[in-house]
């Protein structure tokens, strides 16, 4: 069936696909969108580690201190705080995706114990300038 449309206007009814331009235009719309997106996706990747790692920094510590109260001292290692059930398992560092970049600080007495705190074993600065060694 021919319509009035494809008898005023015949390359209608010849047109297979999209031209070139076509094609460029919404590449390059698609590339420009890109471009805008991806930084901004790769800077909230960066802060939700530095999110996981404060959160995982001040469980540690609680777990240390209530370790302290219930015995005392503070462990000899941080693996007995998950064999004493006080973590289910040691938190893993973000920033270094391991368990065992922990930097252990002991306390001042080593009759305490040796794991007073913990600090992050990751190279680098966090997005407010200071080192993940101090956190």
């Amino acid at each position: 069936m021919v319509t009035s449309m494809t008898k005023s206007f015949p390359h209608f009814r010849s047109r297979q696909g999209f031209t070139l331009i076509e094609l460029v235009v919404v590449l390059a719309i698609v590339a420009l969108l890109l471009a805008l997106a991806t930084p901004r996706y790769f800077h909230s990747i960066d802060k939700s580690k530095e999110t996981v790692l404060k959160a995982n920094l001040a469980l540690t510590r609680d777990s240390l201190d209530k370790y302290y109260g219930d015995n005392g001292k503070y462990p000899d290692q941080l693996a007995t705080l998950v064999e004493k059930k006080y973590l289910r398992t040691l938190p893993m560092d973000p920033i270094t995706e391991s368990t065992t970049t922990w930097i252990i600080v002991p306390p001042d007495n080593p009759e305490k114990g040796a794991v007073f705190d913990v600090h992050s074993g990751a190279e680098g600065n966090g997005s407010d300038g200071t080192p993940y060694r101090e956190w």
